[in-house]
């Protein structure tokens, strides 16, 4: 057979199966790249996941506060609100606390002045400083939060106390942290001399007063200072009786005055 005819018999039929076999591989790209859309939609809702999760299970939200304790390991910020803390919530943080500060963590604890006078609280608060950590007050409310390094917080979820949701963003996790260092520089160093003597104090006293001027009920202002409503109303009634005012305005200026002469 001359060469001419054996390059079509031969030749031709193989260049007609690689062109085939080309066409194949274009196809097949196309199609797998037609799931690119899906793929990286899928991608950045597990991004967002992982940087905004919502826990609404108060023992996984117990879990992932434990879970990221224990990786801390430069400063763990805590912002608890609502007066005295329960005993067995002291009692379940005060080993995972006791170890992260043992371990060179430093820690940073805001509460409301009204936790001063928990006797759970204060010896809770003795065994953390005892090991470096710093405890401050405040007179106002503020929100649940927890800071881990700068790489992950929790914060509380509005009218659900249950839940929380775990923020992975870094400029996130960065606004919450100013916010805290602002909190903390506003606040007082809970010390023995706070939780000495009766269950208010002046600072206690000065923020009732100011918010009764302000028109709040009893219930909104005991939110505020993390006490109960019939607590509050004692307080308010006591604040009345020694400054003998006759209403809550004139208690408001019967304060002013007296802090005004204490001044002088």
């Amino acid at each position: 057979m001359a060469p001419g005819g054996a390059v079509d018999e031969v030749v031709i039929p193989i260049e007609r199966e690689i062109r085939a076999r080309r066409a194949l591989v274009e196809d097949t790209r196309a199609s797998i790249m037609s799931f690119l859309p899906l793929f990286e939609a899928a991608q950045v809702a597990h991004e967002n996941k992982n940087r905004f999760e919502v826990l609404n299970d108060l023992s996984k939200v117990r879990i992932a506060i434990a879970d990221l304790t224990t990786r801390a390991r430069s400063e763990i910020l805590t912002a608890q609100p609502g007066g005295a803390r329960e005993e067995g919530i002291l009692a379940e943080a005060a080993p995972r606390d006791r170890a992260a500060l043992e371990r060179g963590v430093k820690m940073r604890v805001l509460y409301q002045h009204t936790a001063r006078f928990g006797l759970g609280t204060g010896e809770y608060v003795d065994r953390i400083t005892h090991l470096g950590a710093e405890v401050r007050t405040l007179d106002d409310h503020f929100s649940r939060l927890l800071v881990f390094d700068d790489e992950a917080a929790v914060i509380s979820v509005p009218d659900d106390p249950l839940a929380a949701t775990i923020v992975r963003e870094t400029n996130v996790v960065a606004f919450i942290r100013e916010t805290y260092e602002r909190l903390w520089l506003a606040a007082d160093p809970f010390t023995m001399a706070f939780r000495a003597g009766s269950e208010i104090t002046d600072d206690i006293r000065q923020a009732i007063v100011r918010l009764l001027m302000e028109g709040m009920t009893d219930a909104s202002i005991a939110l505020r200072l993390g006490m109960s409503v019939r607590t509050c109303r004692r307080h308010i009634a006591d604040v009345m009786v020694e400054l003998g005012a006759q209403s809550r305005f004139q208690a408001g200026y019967l304060w002013a005055m007296r802090a005004r002469r204490n001044s002088a």
